[in-house]
C-alpha cells in the first residue's frame, strides 16, 4: 500500500508539473509557415535590416452604437521586424495609438514581442509582445481578411503621445467586453508615423 501511495503521488506532482503542462504551450511555428506569416504581415518578404506594417481602424458612430462598452474609438498599430543575420529567429516589436471614446487625448503603448506560435492546436498562429516592466502585453495575429490584423488585449500599461519622456505611470487599457479583440486594416506607413518620435528612426522608416 505504501508503494502504491507513493506511485500515485509521483504520478500527481508529474501531472502538475511545468513539464506536463508544456503541452498545453503554443508551439513553435517552422520555418514555412514563419516565412509564410511574416509575407501576409508585411505584404511581402522581410527587408535586410527593418521592415514595417501598419494597420488603423478608426470605429465610426453605428459601430460605436453597436458597441456601447467599447472605451477606444481609433487604434494604430505599426508591428516592426529585424533581420539580422546572426539571430536564429526574426525579433519583432509594436507600437500601439488609440483614442479612448469618452476621455481626451492620444494615447501610446510599444513592445517587444516573441517568436511567432501555432495556438488553439494550429488554428491560429500569432505572436505574444510584453511591455517593460510587467506592463502587461498585447497579441497580434491575422485575421481572416487578407490585410488586416487581430490585436487582442488584457491588459497593456499606455501613456500619452505628448509626454513620450514621461516615467510610465499606472495608466493601462484592459481588455473589457467590448476591448478584448481589435481587426485592423492595413494603411500606408505615413498613418503610423505619429507612433515614432525618434527622428532617425522616423527617417528610416520614411525611406522604406
Amino acid at each position: 500500500m505504501r508503494v502504491l501511495s507513493l506511485l500515485v503521488l509521483t504520478a500527481t506532482l508529474i501531472i502538475g508539473s511545468p513539464l506536463a503542462r508544456a503541452e498545453d504551450e503554443p508551439a513553435k511555428v517552422d520555418a514555412v509557415k514563419s516565412a509564410e506569416f511574416n509575407k501576409r504581415m508585411f505584404a511581402g518578404p522581410l527587408g535586410p535590416k527593418l521592415t514595417y506594417a501598419c494597420f488603423v481602424r478608426r470605429y465610426d458612430a453605428e459601430h460605436l452604437a453597436r458597441h456601447p462598452k467599447q472605451k477606444v474609438s481609433t487604434m494604430k498599430l505599426l508591428v516592426v521586424a529585424g533581420h539580422p543575420p546572426e539571430e536564429s529567429y526574426t525579433p519583432y516589436s509594436f507600437r500601439l495609438g488609440f483614442k479612448y471614446r469618452h476621455r481626451k487625448g492620444d494615447w501610446d503603448s510599444s513592445g517587444s514581442c516573441g517568436q511567432i506560435q501555432d495556438t488553439d492546436k494550429g488554428q491560429e498562429v500569432k505572436f505574444a509582445c510584453s511591455v517593460d516592466c510587467d506592463g502587461g502585453g498585447i497579441a497580434i495575429g491575422l485575421a481572416k481578411d487578407i490585410d488586416a490584423t487581430l490585436v487582442r488585449v488584457e491588459r497593456v500599461r499606455i501613456w500619452q503621445n505628448s509626454k513620450p519622456d514621461e516615467e510610465p505611470g499606472t495608466d493601462a487599457l484592459t481588455g473589457g467586453e467590448d476591448d478584448k479583440i481589435f481587426r485592423l486594416d492595413r494603411t500606408s506607413l505615413k498613418e503610423c508615423e505619429s507612433l515614432i518620435t525618434d527622428r532617425k528612426e522616423l527617417a528610416a522608416m520614411r525611406s522604406k
